[in-house]
């Protein structure tokens, strides 16, 4: 049927980098494309002030990123991260 999503084979690499972020700093919506701004904590300078300094961004197309939120709520919902008596917002 051409209602059902397409499946796509996803192949592991082995070299993809890991990325470790604090918080997603900033959303921001540019016609059907979402950009999310990744920030993690980190020492500005030596013995002195920290920050949270951008680290990367995120970009996917609407599609993508409402799968993404979709599939990260139910993720941690699953885990117990969530409690099941609360509601995305």
């Amino acid at each position: 049927m051409a209602d059902e999503p397409e499946t796509v084979a996803i192949i592991a690499n082995p070299h993809a980098p890991d990325v470790f972020a604090d918080n997603a700093a900033s959303f921001s919506m540019n016609g059907s494309v979402i950009k999310v701004t990744l920030t993690a904590f980190r020492p500005l300078e030596v013995g002195g002030a920290n920050g949270h300094v951008a680290i990367g961004q995120l970009v996917m197309p609407l599609e993508g990123a409402q799968g993404l939120a979709i599939g990260l709520y139910d993720f941690l919902k699953s885990r117990g991260a969530i409690p099941s008596g609360e509601t995305a917002q």
